[in-house]
């Protein structure tokens, strides 16, 4: 059994964190063509301060509980706060390392948090010029502790030719991925068109990675907030459509493996961030089942080896508190899971991460402890963290 002290010189890196961006990170940095349109926050009497998002139906958010990390459950709130009442480290990095010094982590991969949202937005001009001033602010962030902080840009992933400018352009920036939205502008993520942006993924070490969305331009259209919908009263309640919010994930993987990406690009690795992995030895195994069983009346790809041999391979998982993902670790691929904090989400271990990887990690030995802790994203983003 891995110790607390023992986890914590292991020094942890979390492979899915956030930022909460601070209102003028788009008001400010937006190219000035969108500028009267640019998400704003405001005030408003019974729900707080509210981010607002033009152009996306149901685009209000109340921002109490996107970053409630450390906050007891039965204490957490949507509506009623203001911006400064949040983990300041959201949007500042001098609190930001103090916050991780507090919960023991070493470095951290740092995702949006409006950007999760705005990711979906059905206008891929205005989305990528959100982005945009995004990831401008957002390499200022990193740079303030570049040996801790490291930046996951964004695309509107319009069509390959652009993708593989922002790629280009993120490399110049420091940043170690690319978060893609669900959907691109063009075909789909397993047409042959892509191959140029896998190839430039895999030549500037940018590993692309697909987050659990709480807006996909599927939902967008339908002015959905998946993972909360309040307006649509989902079947089974708020609680049920929570857990839904991995199917996306499961069917970009489906779509990469069956579609033949990894036979044309081997040495592509998907990062599936925030979806969790307890699940994923038995999706492993109904993927080889469907392979061999039904691909010939579903007139499926033929693909060289056997999907569950593209999964251990060529896709990464991100959790934080997957007891099932350690209990399964060689089910699955120990190489391949990636432990996060999600910090300053409401999801997060924070400040109490060395505690839930002590309980998690008794269940595996310390080599593979160290391996799912820091090892593999050390090794997957090139961080070179002693």
């Amino acid at each position: 059994m891995v110790s607390i002290s023992d986890v914590a010189k292991l020094k942890p890196i979390s492979s899915d964190s956030h930022v909460v961006e601070p209102p003028s990170a788009y008001t400010d940095r937006i190219d000035p063509k969108f500028r009267d349109r640019a998400p704003f926050l405001a005030y408003e009497e019974k729900r707080g301060d509210v981010y607002n998002i033009p152009g996306l139906a149901g685009g209000k958010f109340t921002i109490g509980s996107i970053a409630a990390a450390g906050t007891p459950p039965e204490l957490r709130r949507w509506d009623g706060k203001r911006f400064e009442e949040l983990h300041r480290g959201g949007w500042e990095p001098k609190a930001r390392i103090v916050d991780m010094d507090r919960d023991k982590v070493a470095a951290e991969l740092l995702y949006p948090t409006i950007g999760m949202t705005l990711i979906g937005h059905p206008d891929f001009e205005y989305a990528r010029a959100c982005m945009q001033a995004y990831n401008g602010w957002l390499e200022e962030f990193c740079s303030a502790a570049p040996e801790r902080l490291y930046g996951i840009g964004m695309t509107a992933a319009r069509n390959p030719k652009e993708m593989i400018g922002d790629l280009e352009q993120f490399k110049d920036m420091g940043f170690k991925g690319v978060m893609l939205p669900d959907a691109p502008g063009e075909e789909d993520y397993d047409h042959e068109i892509y191959d140029p942006v896998w190839q430039a993924c895999v030549d500037l070490d940018l590993p692309p990675s697909f987050h659990v969305l709480p807006m996909t331009r599927a939902s967008a259209a339908k002015g959905a907030h998946i993972s909360v919908a309040p307006e649509n009263k989902p079947r089974g309640g708020r609680l049920n459509a929570f857990l839904n919010v991995i199917r996306l994930n499961q069917d970009v993987i489906g779509l990469m493996i069956f579609g033949g990406v990894f036979d044309r690009v081997p040495d592509l690795k998907l990062v599936c961030v925030e979806a969790d992995a307890g699940w994923a030895p038995h999706y492993m195994y109904r993927m080889d089942h469907m392979y061999k069983e039904h691909r010939f009346w579903a007139e499926a790809k033929r693909i060289q080896r056997m999907p569950s041999e593209y999964f251990r391979e060529n896709v990464y998982m991100t959790f934080q508190d997957d007891l099932v993902a350690f209990q399964t670790a060689e089910l699955n691929n120990p190489s391949r899971l990636l432990w996060a904090s999600d910090f300053p989400h409401t999801d997060s271990t924070w400040p109490h991460s060395m505690e839930s990887l002590e309980m998690m990690t008794a269940h595996v030995d310390a080599a593979t402890a160290k391996r799912i802790v820091h090892d593999n994203v050390n090794e997957l983003y090139k961080l070179n963290i002693q």
